[in-house]
């Protein structure tokens, strides 16, 4: 594999430039000791991870660090989570707080040139959502898991477009097997129908590159596109006239 792979532009990161070097690399990850339990032994797993952290600008060995699956959907963990966004082009700025008189977290976050939008997850916000007290980190490390719940919301309500629908760790860890999200109905947004058209037009010429250079096919990317939202038949269409 070694002079067949692109040496990334900093650091020792390796860039696998089609899917066979990509799955050489996912299958030697595998075996590393170094990698998460759930991606131990599981070559195809350690493909999608870095596919996924890919879209998101992390590279192989940061995806598999980072990214976690829990009840099979893919989550990141909420540090990780804050840097993809302060790395956003249009990040404004963040601020965090914690009351302890009131157990409530605080987390503000805005674009450049926008408002300021604000979430707050309290114990009482908690207990409601049967949380508080649960035995594992809710017992253990209740400042920070309200912390990361405040956090979570606030990133998620203005830069979807950044996170790919990804939510915490520390959320999903806390999702009954067979729901969807626990998000309160007041934070709830409706899901989005139809990929937007802004961002095929962004993306459409990554994922133009992207197959002349073997590393996608096209039917690899409207895969990967329709676990986020689902195409239109003229999106699809022009992904599959890119063969």
């Amino acid at each position: 594999m070694g002079n067949e792979i692109a040496k990334a532009k900093s650091g020792f990161a390796l860039e696998p430039r089609s899917m066979q070097e990509a799955m050489t690399m996912a299958d030697m990850l595998s075996k590393s000791a170094m990698v998460p339990p759930q991606y131990k032994g599981k070559a195809e797993d350690t493909l999608v991870a870095m596919m996924l952290g890919a879209e998101l600008g992390l590279n192989p060995i940061q995806s598999l660090q980072n990214i976690a699956v829990i009840n099979n959907r893919p989550s990141i963990y909420g540090d990780a989570l804050a840097a993809l966004v302060q790395n956003h082009p249009t990040f404004g700025g963040m601020e965090e707080s914690f009351d302890d008189q009131s157990m409530t977290a605080t987390c503000t976050v805005w674009r450049k040139g926008g408002t300021k939008h604000t979430q707050t997850f309290s114990q009482q916000d908690a207990t409601v959502a049967g949380l508080w007290g649960k035995t594992g980190p809710w017992k253990q490390y209740p400042k920070r898991m309200l912390a990361m719940r405040a956090r979570g919301f606030a990133l998620r309500g203005q830069f979807a477009d950044a996170l790919a629908g990804l939510i915490t760790r520390e959320e999903a860890e806390d999702i009954p097997a067979g729901e969807i999200d626990i998000t309160p109905r007041e934070s709830a947004r409706p899901a989005i129908t139809h990929y937007p058209d802004t961002d095929f037009e962004t993306n459409f010429p990554k994922w133009q590159q992207a197959i002349k250079d073997g590393k996608r096919t096209p039917e690899q990317i409207i895969t990967m596109v329709r676990s986020k939202a689902e195409l239109t038949d003229s999106q699809h269409e022009q992904i599959l006239a890119l063969a």
